[in-house]
């Protein structure tokens, strides 16, 4: 009798009940409520959020002070995530996650010039959401030491290694002086001008007409700010 019961035990079907037990009731083959999935998306969601605020905050803001970007960057963070964790269910490939990386690394807005640094910044957010979203197989010890290198290089762009500088685009009227041999009663002028330690000047398009050159300047940034406004010569631009 006992040995007849033995025969018909199916470790699947236990297997099965377990895992049903664990995941409660189900609509259309998909459950309502799965605890152990839902606190693995709470750990990875909040992870990815501290490490994308504190390169936001700490590291770009510091710098930038620009508070419309600290809100795209971190929605753009929130976003991407929850786009490659979720979709991960329905087996997301590698090739959709580079898909992804070319649609938003690519993506300028139109209303304003982004400049490279915010450019630089927006490509380092989806990178790193990507990499903990999709990253479900890989050891929590590897993907901390992944996160960290990324705060690493971004503390060392905001902070020690690289000297900043940035460029102006002037109008100039004084024509004589865009001469090769004046070059330096050239700088010498815009820098009495402008108040700027000038590193670099290079002479554009020259309008004789009305005896005016684009000059573009390249100068120094003091406490290694930055200047998001350089680039624009319109009024329309600021608006």
């Amino acid at each position: 009798m006992i040995n007849s019961d033995l025969s018909k035990f199916d470790p699947n079907q236990v297997k099965d009940t377990v895992e049903n037990l664990a995941t409660g009731p189900t609509f259309m083959n998909i459950p309502l409520f799965d605890s152990n999935a839902l606190i693995e998306l709470f750990m990875r969601f909040g992870f990815n959020l501290l490490i994308c605020w504190i390169i936001i905050r700490y590291f770009y803001y510091r710098k930038s002070e620009r508070k419309d970007f600290v809100f795209t960057f971190t929605l753009f963070s929130v976003t991407i995530f929850l786009l490659i964790y979720l979709l991960n269910s329905v087996k997301l490939q590698i090739g959709m996650g580079l898909g992804l990386f070319a649609i938003f690394g690519i993506l300028r807005y139109r209303t304003e010039q982004v400049s490279v640094r915010e450019m630089t910044y927006l490509f380092a957010i989806i990178g790193i959401s990507v990499i903990n979203g999709l990253a479900l197989t890989v050891s929590y010890s590897a993907l901390m030491a992944t996160n960290i290198i990324f705060m690493v290089v971004t503390f060392l762009e905001s902070r020690v290694y690289v000297k900043h500088t940035s460029s102006k685009i002037i109008l100039y009227e004084k024509i004589e002086l865009i001469k090769p041999d004046k070059a330096d009663e050239l700088k010498a002028d815009l820098e009495k001008r402008t108040g700027l330690t000038i590193l670099k000047v290079e002479v554009g398009h020259i309008d004789f007409l009305r005896d005016v050159a684009f000059i573009k300047v390249c100068y120094s940034l003091e406490g290694n700010e930055t200047n998001s406004i350089d680039s624009m010569t319109k009024l329309s631009q600021f608006i």
